[in-house]
């Protein structure tokens, strides 16, 4: 562990120097040693932000780790599924977290790291109509009501993909499975480590709906600002080794049990 980190941080002053100054993450990670970490703080078990504005979640946890091998400490900033994109783009943040799927738009205005997480989109009803919805068929009915969080891949899927059933638009992320346990609302898809998380954090009330067979496939990564290969690369080297080496594993496991 500690030779990774001493690793990590003498690359992170030689590619400093070599880039010749600029506001680059490298440059301001190395100037400041501040890790500025966007997410949108709704997408447990990955990230939460709560009404305190404390931050936890596998990849706030993940975040803290490649800061410290970095020698720099993390500043979190909140942002939404719509204006994520905007703030990496923008130089609010040099690192964007949180259960952000890979997609092409995405990757045109920004950078992925490598993916550390596989998953794709399935259904989270109330437990007592589970089976009849488990199909798009069996969800695209006219007075369906399917929940959806806008600017994200969530709603993208939903709007893709349906045709006849009521679209429920709903701005916050960290209640709107309120919406489907109380009957507002009859269902949300979503990614299945999402519906897992809900799911077993309501038992009996909230199900998944086949989290192990989802709709669609999709990767999970990081998202960094564009023009810094040099910093990806760092934060590549550093993911790879989390993801060997149990750091990962150790962080979910709380979470995902």
């Amino acid at each position: 562990m500690r030779r990774t980190v001493l690793v990590l941080v003498a690359l992170l002053g030689v590619l400093t120097a070599c880039s010749g100054g600029g506001d680059t993450p490298t440059d301001r990670i190395a100037a400041t040693h501040e890790l500025r970490v966007c997410s949108t703080g709704d997408y447990r078990p990955l990230t939460y932000r709560d009404a305190s504005g404390a931050w936890s979640g596998i990849d706030v946890d993940l975040a803290h780790d490649l800061a410290a091998r970095l020698g720099a400490r993390v500043t979190m900033v909140p942002t939404t599924w719509s204006t994520l994109l905007d703030d990496v783009t923008g130089g609010r943040c040099d690192l964007a977290v949180g259960g952000i799927s890979v997609t092409a738009d995405r990757a045109a205005r920004a950078t992925f790291t490598v993916p550390y997480l596989q998953d794709g989109k399935t259904p989270i009803v109330r437990c007592a109509d589970l089976g009849r919805y488990a199909t798009l068929a069996q969800i695209d009915r006219p007075g369906l009501r399917v929940v959806v969080n806008p600017g994200g891949t969530n709603e993208r899927f939903v709007r893709g993909r349906l045709q006849a059933a009521t679209v429920v638009p709903y701005p916050d992320n960290n209640t709107i499975h309120d919406t489907v346990a109380d009957g507002r609302t009859d269902l949300m898809i979503t990614d299945a480590i999402e519906a897992r998380w809900q799911a077993a954090a309501r038992p009996g009330v909230l199900c998944a709906e086949h989290p192990d067979a989802p709709f669609d496939h999709s990767q999970k990564a990081y998202l960094v600002p564009p023009g810094d290969p040099a910093f990806v690369d760092t934060v590549n080297r550093w993911l790879t080794t989390a993801l060997a080496d149990g750091t990962w594993g150790r962080a979910a496991r709380p979470w995902l049990g």
